[in-house]
Order: C-alpha cells, then structure tokens, then sequence
C-alpha cells in the first residue's frame, strides 16, 4: 500500500509546560478545532466525581487533576497529519518528557502567562536543546489577572536563553484580552465572544488603533508598538536568508512567503523561536498556533535523521527519514495492563507491516509484529502497516523495553540511546496481602519495565522490596497504578534518600588473595590505583597490565570484581559511584591462579581502597522554587537556611513574591505541611532534582540515624 500523505505534510510534536500551564486545556482544544473531537472538555469537568480530558485517561489522572503520562493522539489541520504528545508537567515524571522529545520532530512549549518561565520549564528546555527540538512558544493564559506578555518573553529570552521572535502580542490582558496581532499576517485578530465556536474579525494592523481602547496602560502601548515590532520581525526574520534581507534593506519590501519560509528556517535551525499567545480556556488562538505548527516546525527527516550507533554508543553514521530504506524504530515507551502489551515505537525509515519479524538489535532476540495500532490516548485503531515518520504502537512484544532498536534483521543497526535519570527516593514495598508477594513482585517488575526512572531492588540484609523513583508522588502513584490496572495493592514504606559513596581521593593499594587448606590452593596478587572521577561518568575500569603479570582470561574477573563491590560503599553500605579503577599490576600462580580467585582479590582491593581513600556519602541536592505573597518571604527564607538549604534568587512573579534555592532532599520530607502553616494556605513549591554534593562530616552520624528510623 503506498503512502496516503506526502512526508512533507507530517508534524510530530509534543506539548510540554510546567504543571499548570495549560498543556492538557490546549491539546483538548487542538482535538476540538481539528475536528478530532465534537465537544469540549476541560481538566477540572467531571464526570462521577473525575475529569473527563481525552489525554488524561488514567483515574490517578482525573482524580488529581494532572497529568501522570504522556498521552498520543493524532488529528488534521489544513491537509497535515499532526501527531500530538501531551506530556506531563509535575517534575517527578520528567522521563516522559525525555522519552517523548526523543522521538518527537517539533514542541509546543506552553507558558502560563501570570507565572513566565517557571522551574520545570526551564528543565523540559533543556531536554529539548539536549535532543535538537525545534519549539514553538505559546503564552497562555492572557485573560487571567495578572498576565504579563512583556514579563513572559523576557524570560524567554533570558532565562532560557532564546531568540524569541514575537510573530503575535496579545490585544489586551485579563478580563480585557480579546484576541492578538499577527505581526506575520499584518492583520489583528478580535474575537466576538469567549464561545467555543465564536469567530474572529481580522483588523488591519494600522487600523486597531482606532479600534482598541484598553484601561491598561500596557495594553496601549503594545498596539501604539505595533509597527516597530512588525519591523523588528522582519529584520530577525529575513535575516535568516541573505538574499531576503538585502531586498528588505534596498526596497524596504518583502515577499509574505518568503518571510513565513525564513522564519520556518530559523526555527528549525533553532536560531528563532517564534512566539504566539491566547487563551485556550477561553477559546482564543488555537487556531492560530495550529497555523504556526504547519508552517514553522519541521516535518519528518527535515531537520536531519537518527543517528546510529556502535556498541560503545559512538556514532557511526546517520539514518534518513525515507520508505526505501531498511525499516528501523526505537521503542520509546511501554505500557503494561491487565489485558497485554503496547511497546510505543518511533518508525524512522522503512516499512512495517503486520506479520513481519524485526531483530531487537539492543538486546539480539526477535520480535513478531502481531498486531500494530495507532493509539489515540486510551483507545486504538488496527492498522496494516507504518511507514517512515509514523508513531505507532506494537501489541505483544515480548523483550523490547524502553530505548531499544528494532530493525530489519537483514541490516541490524543500534540508534542512539536514550538517556534516563538516576532515581533519588526510595520506599520498601510489600503486598497488603502475605500471599501476593509473587504477584507483587512481578507486577512491580513490569511497572519498572515500563518506566526507566524506577529501580527495583531486594533488600539482601532485611530481604525488604525496595522501589526507587523520581519523588514522593512519582512512587505513590506507581504503587496506586499497580492496584489500578495490575490488580496487586501494596504499602509503602516511609521514603528514604538515595545517598551515594565516592573516593575521598586517589590511593594505589595491593591486594593478596592466599589461601592454603588442603587440596587446590587459591592465589591472586592485583595492584590497583582507584581514584574519583567526574559526576556522571559512572565507573571506569582500564587495564594496565603489561608483560604478562596477570593472564588476559582473569581481568575480565577483576572488573567484575569491582563493579559488583562498588554496589555497598565503606561508609554507609551506599553504592559507590564515578570513579577510576586501574589494574596497573599483579602476580598469578600457575596452579593456584584461577577467575573466582581474582575476582576475590578484586573486591577485597576495592573494599580496603575505599575505606582508605577518606570516603564521601553524598546526599541529593533539589532545586526549590517558592511562590507565595510577599509578606511570608522572610520566613521562607529563614526555612530554606535552616535545612542547610542556599537562596539562589528572589523577586516577583506577577503579583506573587518567589524564592530559588538548593536544598537536600533529606531536609525536605514533609515541606508542604510547614509551607501551608507559614503562608496560611497562600504558599506552593516546585522541586526537581539538581546534583549530588558531599555531606558535612559533622552530619553523616546524625543522617544515617535518623535513616535507619
């Protein structure tokens, strides 16, 4: 079957924000305007008691109000295929903002208009830059008191550092906004009414003027700026093409497709981002920025392919977007329930159809295509087959996880690896029911199957279940999923911090294995310089050995040594993170040498190693941002310092005060109960996340105590 819409008339995009934002209100609009869907729904509309949103299907989803997972959904706009991800917004599901930008070929980046740039915005940009995903950015929430168009884009461009180019300003604020100016079109846009179906009157730029009287001073300068700011977008954007910008300088004209072209080019390349504004509860703009995702972000394969990989993750080629090409996908997301499995896939070249086997290249077993669907949120469709560009969704595959590589098996290739986040808390987990602990173990192991971010450990002193997780809602909600769609409930335990061990510093240490008791003896001699590395880096093991001193067939033994030690630290029994190991010398015996005793003298090398390198415990650090009215700035203030806590930044976020930090996520257990007395129920807070750094010796006692309680 051949392809039923040209490449070129795809958008993958994804839909990231801070909570609150307004994510999940624009995607329902996006559905509701492309015909997708014949009613409107809102986050808090309810239905027995829950909210009712297309892409917030979950029940811990509707029952809060937030969303827990990124959601797919596909629909049309003037004869485009738009593929849409809604992501989440709260910080402890970041990995589906990671693994849905993985895949995705452009972003919708939503800003509340009252709060600008807030904390986990700052953290989905990054993720954004570090995948080169082209974005769009668009100011929500104009209506609302307090909305400060001005104050938004400076933080654009200042916090998040882009090159916000302003293609619409917003025809008044709060309960006076009605509607915006297109500096692109050269035309304002004044909606009639707030219904959902009401239409806009296009106005000439030159004659809102005499149309617009606003009380705000503000508001009546953005329009009085109107013709300045139409031809600051013509500079940035015909800037983009020489040829372009010369006409404009020379004959003060441009070509109207031209201009849409170069800033189409300058938001692929990431130079430009073009900026738009609205408010999708009261149905203005929607349509708008759908225009703005046809014409500025880039289709499939426009803004390069995937890269492949070798098996040290280095690159060794690229992949283009194209059907005649060997197929090749990347899984990027698993869901696991009561009634199979969905392994989510990003199809980059190729074509795939029902019946065909693909190799798992990440992990060399086969897989079966049974059934393939296009997903719209909770619902599915059958389809015959995927082609180059398409997001998709496999049924029943048995090995593949998140980041694997599916390929042709006739030219098997690695696509470059997604990268997921050490998790930081941890709880014990046990079934309500002494009887479900087989039941519980295997359900918890398909929720860390389908979710990266979470760890599952056993306990080998207490024999405890141990899941490891973003946050203290990231676990509650996998453990409440679990009841919901496996059918096993479960208790938590009281959260504990995910500390780490480090080298105090470098130490060369030789280590003897002997032992003589009769029969084979046991003997191996390693001589070894361990010392700290950066963060991040992980362990790095190097084999230094020269003339012999020690067989090749026993290093491999020695690595795996110090790799299975590393996983309890001297200080604590934490496991030991980013340091060097080199084997720089040794002594074998011809009879006495053998594997398991050089993996012995291995681990006894890194114990004494450690123990006498003066060793680090290490303890999470989060990024803390306050809200709240200026009055209780004080007090949070002196909070923040008396859990060891440093103040980064304060000022003002519309009318609300708001303070930036860094504190331990030791000290931060129970925050919101101290946060709602202090501010009277006025307060909130975000917290993500920021780095590992050492604990104070004075403290490591007291924390360990107060851990083991």
């Amino acid at each position: 079957m051949a392809r039923q819409k040209e490449l070129k008339l795809y958008r993958n995009i994804g839909i990231i924000a801070h909570i609150d934002a307004g994510k999940t209100t624009t995607t329902e609009r996006v559905l509701y305007y492309t015909g997708r869907k014949h009613q409107i729904v809102d986050v808090h509309d309810t239905k027995d008691g829950k909210g009712s949103t297309t892409t917030d299907y979950m029940e811990q989803e509707r029952k809060r109000g937030i969303t827990i997972q990124s959601a797919a959904v596909s629909t049309e706009w003037k004869g485009h295929q738009i593929n849409v991800i809604d992501t989440p917004g709260h910080v402890d599901f970041t990995i589906e903002v990671n693994r849905s930008l993985r895949v995705l070929d452009g972003a919708v980046v939503v800003f509340d208009g009252v709060a600008g740039v807030e904390p986990q915005t700052e953290t989905n940009w990054r993720l954004a830059d570090q995948y080169n995903v082209p974005r769009l950015c668009y100011v929500n929430k104009m209506d609302r008191i307090g909305a400060n168009f001005a104050h938004c884009v400076k933080g654009i461009r200042e916090r998040l550092g882009a090159n916000a180019l302003l293609c619409q300003v917003p025809l008044g604020s709060n309960d006076e906004f009605c509607g915006m100016a297109d500096l692109v079109a050269g035309l304002g846009y004044i909606w009639i009414s707030d219904d959902k179906d009401s239409k806009w009157e296009s106005v000439p730029l030159e004659d809102l003027r005499a149309r617009l009287k606003f009380s705000s001073t503000t508001d009546n300068d953005w329009v009085d700026q109107l013709p300045k700011l139409r031809q600051d977008l013509l500079e940035s954007a015909l800037a983009m093409d020489d040829d372009a910008f010369e006409r404009l300088l020379e004959t003060g004209e441009h070509d109207p497709v031209m201009l849409k072209q170069c800033i189409r080019k300058g938001a692929i390349s990431g130079k430009l981002v073009p900026v738009f504004c609205g408010s999708s509860y009261r149905n203005k703009g929607v349509q708008q920025l759908l225009d703005g995702v046809v014409d500025y972000l880039p289709y499939p394969g426009e803004n390069g392919g995937i890269s492949m990989v070798d098996a040290d993750g280095k690159i060794i080629g690229e992949q283009e977007v194209r059907d005649d090409a060997p197929a090749r996908a990347l899984a990027f997301k698993v869901i696991n329930d009561q009634f199979g499995t969905l392994t989510f896939c990003r199809v980059y070249s190729g074509v795939i159809k029902k019946g065909d086997t693909l190799l798992n290249v990440t992990r060399g077993k086969k897989e079966r295509i049974g059934r393939i669907v296009e997903v719209q949120a909770a619902a599915t469709r059958d389809i015959e087959e995927v082609r180059a560009g398409d997001i998709c969704a496999f049924v029943s595959m048995k090995d593949t996880e998140t980041g694997d590589s599916l390929s042709d098996p006739a030219s098997p290739v690695l696509l470059e690896r997604m990268r997921f986040p050490d998790p930081v808390i941890s709880v014990s987990v046990e079934p309500k029911n002494r009887n479900d602990i087989d039941k519980m173990s295997t359900a918890l192991y398909k929720m860390a199957k389908a979710d990266p971010s979470l760890r599952l450990e056993v306990d080998k002193e207490t024999g405890e279940t141990v899941l490891k997780g973003m946050g203290e809602l990231h676990l509650e909600i996998t453990v409440d999923r679990m009841r919901t769609e496996l059918g096993v409930e479960a208790v938590m335990g009281k959260p504990k911090v995910s500390f780490r061990e480090a080298f105090g510093g470098p130490i060369e240490l030789t280590y003897t294995h002997k032992k003589q008791s009769g029969g084979s003896g046991q003997f191996a001699e390693v001589k070894m310089i361990f010392e700290p590395a950066e963060p991040g880096t992980g362990i790095e093991f190097s084999d230094e050995i020269v003339g012999g001193r020690i067989p090749r067939e026993y290093i491999p033994a020695v690595e795996h040594a110090i790799r299975t030690e590393s996983r309890k630290g001297q200080v604590a029994g934490y496991e030991v993170v980013d340091f060097k190991a080199r084997l720089i010398d040794g002594k074998f015996h011809d009879v006495d040498s053998s594997a398991l005793a050089f993996e012995i003298a291995g681990k006894g090398c890194f114990r004494e190693a450690h123990r006498g390198s003066r060793p680090k415990l290490l303890e999470p650090i989060m990024g803390v941002e306050v809200v709240t009215e200026a009055e209780f700035l004080g007090d949070i203030i002196g909070d923040v310092n008396r859990r060891r806590g440093t103040v980064s930044e304060q000022g003002q976020k519309g009318p609300q005060a708001f303070v930036q930090g860094q504190v331990p996520l030791a000290e931060m257990f129970g925050y919101i109960n101290f946060l709602r007395s202090a501010t009277r129920g006025r307060g909130t807070f975000t917290m993500e996340f920021d780095n590992y750094a050492e604990v104070p010796n004075s403290l490591v006692e007291k924390l360990m105590e107060k851990e083991s309680k």
